[in-house]
């Protein structure tokens, strides 16, 4: 599965369209190390898993939107899968 590159997101041309159980990567590090997190919670904030740690944080969706670099796999409540 290939990786979909939030670019598009990025501009703020549309919003980013998530939901549970994507698998997020961050443009910074995590201080663990990890750049993958995991969408737990929708909403106004959005709630990520670090896949290293698991540590546990909510970040506003314009902050996830500015963070996301790609987004590594869909959850099973997607429609569609990542383009190329």
């Amino acid at each position: 599965m290939q990786a979909l590159p939030a670019t598009a997101y990025n501009q703020g041309d549309m919003p980013m369209e998530l939901h549970l159980d994507d698998v997020l990567r961050l443009r910074k590090p995590h201080p663990c190390g990890g750049y993958e997190w995991r969408v737990v919670r929708l909403g106004a904030d959005i709630g990520l898993v670090c896949l290293t740690c698991g540590r546990r944080v909510l970040l506003t969706r314009r902050e996830v939107e500015k963070r996301t670099k790609l987004i590594v796999s869909r959850g099973p409540g997607a429609d569609t899968p990542p383009a190329a």
